[in-house]
């Protein structure tokens, strides 16, 4: 059974990508494992301008998902594309903070909006503070288990 999910995932998954834009080559897909894929897009696409929900495939009765679930979501965050899914599958893998968005924050009143919102019944890696390579910086894993690193660059000096 989960041969043939992930088969059928990988297949679905390279079918949809190919009728996006043809200017989109490479697109995040995040793989949810405790059916939070709606949850987590509804959630981000509330903290970033410009950003909505594109579409979204729900699983049926026939499965192999549970009824319901995101079969496949497409949104965008600041017009970065993102697809996610609720796996049928549940894997001996995860999220991952080796792998992580980074926003480039443009002042310190977004950076810290950010910061309180992705930390909320989350992890903070690194608190929001100044360190030799940031103005301001935090990397916050959130309560879907997606890492986040926000960024207030320093100061140019002229």
């Amino acid at each position: 059974m989960r041969t043939v999910t992930l088969v059928f995932l990988i297949a679905f998954a390279a079918s949809c990508c190919s009728e996006n834009d043809s200017k989109q080559q490479v697109v995040t897909f995040l793989t949810f494992q405790k059916n939070e894929a709606g949850q987590a897009m509804n959630f981000y696409v509330s903290l970033f301008e410009n950003s909505g929900i594109i579409e979204i495939k729900r699983w049926g009765n026939e499965g192999p998902g549970k009824e319901g679930t995101v079969m496949q979501g497409v949104f965008e965050l600041n017009g970065q594309r993102f697809m996610c899914s609720d796996s049928p599958a549940v894997h001996n893998w995860d999220f991952t903070p080796a792998v992580s968005l980074f926003v480039e924050c443009k002042n310190d009143q977004e950076i810290e909006r950010l910061f309180s919102k992705l930390s909320e019944n989350g992890t903070v890696a690194m608190p929001l503070e100044q360190y030799d390579f940031s103005r301001r910086f935090a990397w916050v894993i959130d309560q879907f288990g997606i890492s986040w690193q926000l960024s207030r660059q320093k100061l140019q000096s002229n």
